[in-house]
C-alpha cells in the first residue's frame, strides 16, 4: 500500500500498474497531474502478514490540488502471488 502511495505521489503510473494484479488491471492507467499526494494514515488493517495471501488495507490519503486540500478515503483488497503483493480491487 505504502509503495503505491508512493509511486501516486511521484506520478509513477508504471509501478501502479506492475504492482496490479492481471485480474483487474486496466490496460492504461492516466494520473491526474494537478493532484499532488502528500500524506497516507493507514487506520485499519486485516491479513497481510507473513503467513497469509490476502490482506485489506483502509486508508485516508491526503492531497492537494488547485481547489485546495483534500482527502480520499478507501479500502484496498491485496493478494500475495509469487512473493509479491498485489492490488486486486477496492473493497465497497
Amino acid at each position: 500500500m505504502r509503495s503505491r502511495f508512493s509511486a501516486f505521489a511521484v506520478g509513477h503510473a508504471d509501478y501502479l500498474l506492475e504492482s496490479w494484479h492481471p485480474s483487474t488491471r486496466p490496460a492504461a492507467l492516466e494520473l491526474d497531474s494537478e493532484l499532488r499526494w502528500y500524506r497516507l494514515d493507514i487506520t485499519e488493517r486485516s491479513g497481510g502478514g507473513p503467513l497469509d495471501s490476502e490482506g485489506t488495507v483502509e486508508f485516508e490519503a491526503h492531497y492537494r490540488s488547485p481547489a485546495g486540500a483534500g482527502s480520499q478515503r478507501g479500502n484496498s483488497c491485496f493478494v500475495l502471488e509469487d512473493g509479491l503483493w498485489n492490488y486486486l480491487r477496492a473493497r465497497s
